[in-house]
């Protein structure tokens, strides 16, 4: 008898699934013993959330369809945070939601919720199948919406429905296609027009120029304009790129934000960048995105063009005369030269047993790893670290909760990224709170010889809720983190594990660590005081500043005052 979990299974076979992520349960019984001898990989986490981020991550870095799991209740409800950072992220994601049998359903049972109904804020599609008849309909309309869409699908299914017979035992592949989307001649033209009648013209570069990099350097070449990446676009653009000047918004420099105020004509690619303070208030605003909603979401637009950015561009290019005046380009590069030399002088060791920079641990991960690597920063200010320091080549990778900005995050999608890439280098760069707050996928690791190194940032504190409660003018409260030795839990867990308490250790331990075969832990004590500078520091920003130095003072906490200057004082001269 084939069951309709058995045609499930098949289905996803069909559409080139290799693996799925999740915890058993009895309402997916039907499902997890009809994975047996099917090819696909049970890749088993020790949180259900770890689940929908490992999926998510995988999705990511492959384009391609990606799928985790949770029993009945409570085992899906832990999918949620992870599926609200896949559909975010535009990643495409299934998730199979098993429910409680359908002759309880509405009967208060054991675990009952309505999965349908609270997943969809969080999906492109959530369907419940209530009969073998829907099946496998509902399975193929969800896993193409999914890929078509960008986004995340849910089959709510019941343990019971899965195990019955299947009615209808078609397998049909189901795969992403493959569009080309165009602006109109007319809106090509127009775009022309108001490009050539800029004088400053500044590229914002998004995760939409994914596979757009020579296009794209050819239109700032053709323009005479700085490109200004986000972080999603990083690994994109920022390579091999003569016209790249850094980043702008909260994690980004100055450069960056200095091509975007001085343009007269901002030409958005592929973003739909949220940080309005930073975009520039009195420029034409022309926007080139896939997705038609996004266009003038977040600043009046001149022009808006639905279209892939490669095609667009190509489109574009031809229409365009050759700038004469590179002064604005000129000048964003020297700015960015400037810069990023200032970035680096931060990047520095310490003398004796200090607790280390987090400019140098960022710096020497980038010097250490390997050439194709895939890094993974945590929310907080490991995401900044990774934005200022890491190299990209073409070959490397940074994903991360960029958009929905869960804690985290790390170390869970460094699961999906090394399942996906068995053979590559993939680097969590975690924060103390991050790998505490998912502390059992170090278990994962090892369970499933996932070769993951974990580099942690630990500074004994929420340490970005800090940086945030100073700028608006907080004492620090609540945000202090009493840890153990979490090289010493890593290595009660199975990973290989180091403790970096001088930067004179630092480089050393990185390169073992990176070097082992299987999962290794690199615990680095880092500077609880450290200041990120913003690239642009508003008035309230330095008056919240300010009133929080006078009201740590008043409180009797001046020390920390003087810590704060100790570990920054380079900052200042």
């Amino acid at each position: 008898m084939v069951t309709v979990a058995k045609n499930m299974v098949d289905t996803l076979v069909a559409a080139g699934v290799k693996r799925v992520y999740g915890i058993p349960g009895d309402s997916l019984n039907g499902f997890t013993d009809a994975l047996r001898g099917s090819g696909i990989d049970w890749v088993h986490v020790r949180h259900e959330e770890a689940a929908a981020f490992a999926a998510g991550a995988e999705a990511a870095l492959t384009g391609e369809l990606a799928v985790c799991v949770g029993s009945a209740g409570p085992g899906n409800l832990h999918l949620i945070n992870g599926l609200f950072d896949a559909q975010r992220s535009g990643a495409p994601v299934l998730a199979i939601a098993a429910h409680i049998p359908t002759s309880e359903i509405g009967s208060g049972y054991f675990q009952e919720t309505h999965p349908q109904e609270l997943f969809r804020e969080c999906s492109v599609y959530s369907e419940y199948a209530s009969s073998p008849s829907q099946m496998p309909r509902i399975l193929r309309t969800a896993m193409q919406t999914a890929l078509e869409k960008k986004g995340v699908a849910v089959v709510v299914i019941p343990g019971d429905v899965a195990l019955a017979e299947a009615e209808d035992t078609r397998v049909t592949p189901v795969r992403a296609t493959r569009p080309r989307i165009l602006p109109s001649t007319a809106e090509l033209e127009q775009a022309a027009q108001l490009l050539g009648a800029g004088r400053k013209v500044t590229i914002l570069a998004g995760a939409g120029v994914e596979g757009a990099h020579d296009e794209v350097a050819a239109l700032a070449d053709r323009l005479a304009a700085p490109i200004v990446h986000t972080l999603r676009s990083k690994q994109f653009v920022e390579h091999d790129n003569p016209f790249d000047v850094g980043m702008t918004g909260l994690l980004g420099f100055a450069s960056g934000y200095r091509a975007l105020e001085a343009c007269d004509t901002l030409l958005m690619l592929g973003t739909d960048f949220p940080y309005r303070p930073f975009l520039p208030e009195k420029a034409t605003v022309i926007q080139v995105d896939i997705r038609g909603e996004n266009l003038g979401r977040r600043t009046p637009l001149a022009l808006g063009m639905v279209g892939d950015v490669k095609e667009t561009v190509t489109a574009l290019l031809p229409l365009l005369a050759k700038k004469t005046d590179r002064s604005h380009l000129d000048d964003s590069l020297a700015h960015y030269r400037t810069t990023r030399t200032k970035l680096d002088d931060l990047a520095t060791p310490r003398k004796g047993d200090q607790p280390l920079h987090p400019q140098y641990v960022a710096k020497v991960i980038d010097e250490v790893a390997s050439k194709d690597a895939v890094f993974i920063p945590d929310v907080g200010s490991p995401v900044i670290w990774a934005a200022r320091y890491l190299t990209m080549n073409g070959d490397r990778k940074v994903i991360g909760s960029f958009i929905h900005g869960s804690m985290a995050n790390a170390l869970p999608q460094a699961v999906g990224a090394q399942a996906a890439f068995p053979g590559r280098q993939v680097v969590a760069m975690s924060g103390d709170g991050g790998v505490a707050m998912l502390l059992g996928e170090l278990l994962t690791f090892t369970q499933n010889k996932l070769p993951v190194k974990i580099v942690v940032f630990n500074n004994s504190s929420l340490n970005f809720v800090e940086l945030e409660m100073k700028a608006a003018g907080f004492v620090t409260n609540a945000t202090g983190l009493e840890n153990p030795n979490l090289a010493g839990i890593a290595a009660a867990a199975g990973l290989k594990a180091f403790r970096v308490e001088r930067s004179a250790d630092l480089r050393t331990a990185l390169e073992e660590a990176f070097a082992y075969d299987g999962p290794a832990f690199v615990d680095v004590v880092t500077e609880r005081q450290e200041l990120t500078i913003p690239p642009s520091i508003k008035l309230d920003q330095a008056k919240g500043f300010a009133l929080y130095a006078l009201r740590t003072l008043l409180s009797g906490r001046g020390d920390e005052l003087l810590d704060l200057g100790r570990a920054n004082l380079r900052q200042v001269f």
